[in-house]
């Protein structure tokens, strides 16, 4: 009996090939292709031969072989045959490779299948179905952005916008998740970033000390305002004479 795996949400499609099947109690290896089936158990024929060539000898055992090799499966002879395989069945198998454990955006996909010269149209009907069944949410993918490189590398507003335009967030997508960041958040983040590299400049002139500390706010996308206010808080806590830092850096 054979257990089929569709893609979610679509019907069988019997002249797609046999890209998305496997036989019961074969397990997919990593180096299986989607889309590619394996040959026919060897076993099975050699099987066949010993049996066979008990009663008809060696040459009918031959004979035996050879046919087993000429009747392949459909799917392995139009492979041998160069037949193109199915664009939409393939954009599929992309799209799912590269989701897999890593989010991605409506555009980095497409831009996967355009490299890999898949056509637009099947490239547009993969991804706005993948779209409707939610393995493409670009408002998800933003909020998870923001809220991991702000707490976990302490990015700015400004920082973070640029790169989700890298990433082909639209535009008024970025401008609500990188909205929920306020001032107040910014700058608390700000200054603990400042206090734990603070250390590390002790020794080194005042000057110095606000050029490397506010370099690095300025770095993770800062403004040159707020980054000159908390560089000058933590030297004054640190008992650093901060007149004549009112100036820009």
């Amino acid at each position: 009996m054979t257990r089929r795996t569709e893609w979610p949400g679509s019907a069988a499609d019997p002249g797609a090939g046999p890209g998305l099947e496997f036989a019961a109690g074969h397990t997919a290896g990593p180096d299986d292709e989607p889309g590619l089936s394996r040959e026919p158990g060897t076993r099975t024929g050699r099987g066949r031969g010993r049996g066979a060539g008990a009663g008809f000898g060696e040459g009918a055992g031959r004979r035996s072989r050879s046919r087993s090799r000429d009747s392949g499966s459909p799917s392995s002879s139009r492979a041998e045959e160069g037949e193109p395989r199915d664009p939409v069945e393939e954009a599929r198998n992309i799209c799912l490779r590269l989701l897999t454990g890593t989010p991605r955006t409506r555009k980095q996909l497409a831009d996967a299948l355009r490299k890999r010269e898949i056509p637009d149209e099947a490239a547009e009907e993969v991804l706005s179905r993948f779209e409707d069944v939610g393995l493409i949410d670009d408002a998800a993918f933003a909020d998870a952005w923001v809220e991991s490189r702000h707490h976990g590398r302490g990015l700015a507003r400004r920082a973070l916008v640029r790169e989700l335009r890298t990433k082909g967030v639209d535009a008024a997508v970025i401008d609500e998740a990188v909205g929920r960041l306020d001032s107040d958040q910014e700058e608390e983040t700000a200054r603990e970033l400042v206090a734990r590299k603070l250390r590390s400049t002790r020794g080194l002139e005042r000057d110095k000390r606000l050029r490397r500390l506010a370099g690095m706010l300025a770095r993770k996308g800062y403004g040159e305002g707020m980054a000159l206010r908390v560089v000058r808080r933590a030297l004054e806590e640190e008992g650093e004479d901060t007149e004549g830092l009112d100036e820009p850096f």
